[in-house]
């Protein structure tokens, strides 16, 4: 789950009511796991950093219509897994028209990650590589779920609201997800 530390609701407030530097205090603070979130969906490191840069002038311009009562980190996601969708809906219409090339050609993959926040650490490159490639390979109503909960330690209950669907529903995704992994990671002998 993410945590939002007791301090967060005052600089919410504050940023809702114009200060610059609490809102710049709020994404120094969510920057790191936001990044992370959207680098595993969009699976390249500028356009992550360039979605979550949009996310961030989004949550600026929507401040004032953010519900306090929501957290603030889910508030972000969701925010971001709208820009997510988006850029993935632009980039089926640029491979309509210009076929396979796009940003995961071979040479835009073997570009390293400048900002793993850490992650690097935990798997292996080329583990990290073939996983990415079958994250990338899952249908949206299973990656995102799976995204949210597995990597990004939102609740399932965070995520169901996020997602709009039920706790149940997010259980099952996740579910099938794994299940999906597992199949296409025995392929790649991961």
């Amino acid at each position: 789950m993410i945590q939002a530390s007791e301090v967060e609701p005052d600089l919410v407030a504050r940023a809702r009511e114009g200060d610059d530097r609490a809102f710049a205090d709020l994404l120094q603070r969510h920057k790191p796991s936001l990044y992370g979130f959207v680098r595993r969906y969009v699976s390249d490191a500028d356009a992550a950093a360039d979605v979550v840069q949009d996310t961030f002038v989004s949550a600026w311009r929507a401040l004032a219509r953010y519900d306090p009562r929501r957290p603030f980190p889910v508030w972000l996601r969701a925010i971001a897994l709208n820009k997510c969708r988006d850029r993935a809906r632009r980039l089926a219409v640029r491979r309509f028209i210009l076929g396979d090339r796009d940003d995961q050609s071979p040479e835009a993959l073997a570009q390293p990650d400048p900002e793993p926040y850490g992650e690097a650490n935990l798997i292996p490159v080329e583990r990290r590589a073939v996983l990415q490639k079958a994250i990338d390979q899952l249908p949206g109503k299973l990656k995102e779920p799976l995204l949210l909960t597995y990597f990004d330690d939102l609740t399932q209950q965070e995520a169901a609201d996020l997602l709009g669907v039920t706790v149940k529903t997010i259980e099952t995704r996740v579910y099938r997800a794994r299940q999906r992994l597992m199949e296409l990671l025995d392929r790649s002998s991961i």
